[in-house]
């Protein structure tokens, strides 16, 4: 590759391609515009928005002397389909209940700020600034604990490749997605925020959040000819002792003792003013099953298709979303342990989202899920047959007040999102809606939440 400088060639680029990133301020202020240039609605990215994570957060207008630092609240009231007894949380009422669902504080940007050429010089700088960082700690206000939430290093640059052009980088990171510019895999996946204090189903695919945080891993990407989008890396399960002091239980995770590895394909492709996205990605892991090595190792294989279609009509957007996921599951050691009843498992997961946004202010979305799978007595020992299987809908409105401009002239470009959210049940855990028998109905666990998402 012919390697030129990232930031000037890249805002060229996206400025004449895009239309009209977790959602983090710093970086709006990094690029003194609007939320909405990256964002349809927070924390969804746009065609600009993916770009702008591609060239490793370091895209910037210069114009801004604030350190990459920005801060989020979520308030919260939740409320249950039926009361859960002995209260939804410790320190929590039954139901009906108010909490900080979390705060966090974001590094995030270029990884020295504005300030590179004032520390090394303008020789360095031009190196450095294309190293960007994604960094959020969390606290969380259900278990009243701190720890280090998503978390990136990025280097990117940009190039030529059989005369075409090309954005390639390496990253380090603690959550397998988390490095992806679609929000149709699963650490950026919707829906982006939910309640601490509802029941959830309890079976899902190991690469759907399942090794976040407990993992350190590293990969390269290219996104070739703004079409072909490549990324290979591999993860590594944390030590127990480093987990804890960053804030993560290790207690009864899937150790991996080598590398799991990962990878992801895309193809992207206009249609009319539109763009459609559709990929592949999986992980495959040997693990010690609650980090007990006694009984030999599991195998976890997740393949994953997704498809992402997105336009804009006006100042209106329009985002679809699929998502699937299919878990080989080998329970070598398990079995043994007595974890399962089965010699070996499958579990399907699946997820249709579509979301409209109207004058960049107001947002409807829905989506349907669906978790599917062999049952076992053993695995799913909480379920009454035995089953995984849990389907529904997640239905969400969303009032963005600033997302035109945003926040005040001391610290600009913040934001803030109002939401109503309804998650209703067909299924929970093998439970029916309409359960007749004892046992408990899966429309008991259906849940109206509220929450506003602050961001500064």
């Amino acid at each position: 590759m012919k390697a030129s400088l990232l930031t000037p060639v890249l805002f060229v680029v996206a400025m004449a391609t895009a239309p009209a990133l977790r959602a983090v301020p710093a970086f709006a202020r990094q690029m003194n515009m609007s939320c909405t240039a990256c964002h349809t609605e927070f924390p969804q990215l746009n065609d600009f928005g993916r770009l702008f994570k591609l060239s490793g957060y370091t895209m910037s207008t210069e114009q801004s002397d604030l350190p990459p630092i920005a801060l989020m609240f979520q308030p919260s009231f939740t409320h249950t389909q039926k009361d859960q007894a002995g209260g939804a949380a410790p320190g929590f009422k039954d139901n009906n209940n108010p909490a900080l669902t979390q705060a966090s504080i974001f590094y995030a940007g270029r990884l020295f700020g504005p300030y590179a050429k004032d520390v090394f010089g303008q020789d360095v700088a031009r190196i450095v600034n294309k190293i960007g960082i994604f960094s959020q700690t969390t606290y969380n206000g259900i278990s009243k604990t701190w720890a280090m939430d998503n978390t990136e290093l990025r280097f990117a640059n940009i190039g030529t490749l059989g005369g075409k052009n090309a954005i390639y980088g390496i990253y380090l990171n603690n959550n397998p997605t988390m490095e992806d510019p679609w929000n149709s895999t699963p650490a950026w996946g919707y829906p982006f925020a939910g309640s601490g204090l509802s029941p959830t189903p309890a079976a899902s695919p190991l690469i759907n959040g399942g090794l976040a945080h407990q993992v350190a891993g590293a990969g390269a990407y290219i996104m070739f000819n703004n079409s072909l989008y490549f990324n290979a890396g591999g993860y590594h399960t944390l030590p127990a002792h480093i987990q804890k002091e960053l804030g993560t239980d290790p207690a009864g995770e899937a150790q991996i003792p080598g590398v799991a590895p990962y990878w992801r394909l895309a193809i992207v492709r206009p249609v009319g003013s539109a763009t459609l996205e559709v990929g592949t990605f999986g992980l495959a892991a040997n693990t010690y099953p609650g980090r007990d090595q006694s009984a030999g190792k599991d195998q976890i294989v997740d393949v994953g298709v997704d498809s992402q279609y997105q336009t804009s009509i006006g100042r209106n957007d329009i985002t679809a979303l699929l998502s699937y996921v299919y878990e080989d599951e080998t329970w070598s050691a398990s079995q043994a342990l007595g974890n399962t009843s089965n010699p070996s498992d499958v579990l399907k997961n699946l997820k249709v989202t579509v979301d409209y946004l109207f004058d960049k202010t107001y947002g409807g979305m829905v989506q349907y899920f669906s978790i599917n799978g062999d049952s076992d007595a053993s695995l799913y020992s909480g379920s009454q047959t035995g089953s995984p299987n849990s389907d529904g809908f997640v239905l969400q409105a969303n009032y963005l007040p600033f997302n035109k401009g945003g926040g005040p002239s001391f610290w600009p470009r913040s934001n803030l999102k109002l939401s109503v959210q309804y998650t209703f049940y067909n299924n929970f855990d093998g439970a029916k809606t309409n359960y007749d028998g004892a046992g408990t109905n899966a429309r008991d666990n259906n849940t109206l939440y509220f929450e506003a998402w602050v961001a500064f």
